[in-house]
């Protein structure tokens, strides 16, 4: 069973590129979420919040590459988030992106 996470917790921000932004013509859009949140937990946090409709919710784990000093080795290891895509029903924007 996952951990519960209060819905205000999951959305972490908007991912605004060049890429989430031409999405946005196809009704989805990207979001930062929390490492531990699901799907169902997205789309949950995602209603609530900006009041639509989600159709589906894609995630994935957005893995950095590894910084190296000047004599090879290992300098740090970068951060590691989670990315929701998120498609609304036909009709529905969020408002949030309108403008970008």
């Amino acid at each position: 069973m996952p951990k519960e996470i209060h819905p205000y917790e999951v959305l972490r921000r908007p991912i605004v590129t060049e890429k989430s932004t031409l999405l946005t013509g196809h009704r989805q859009y990207v979001f930062e979420v929390a490492v531990g949140a699901n799907k169902p937990q997205i789309k949950a946090a995602v209603e609530l919040a900006f009041n639509v409709t989600v159709e589906a919710v894609n995630t994935t784990m957005a893995h950095g590459r590894r910084r190296k000093n000047k004599f090879g080795k290992s300098a740090g290891e970068p951060p590691v988030f989670k990315k929701a895509m998120v498609k609304v029903a036909p009709g529905q924007t969020i408002e949030f992106f309108e403008g970008v």
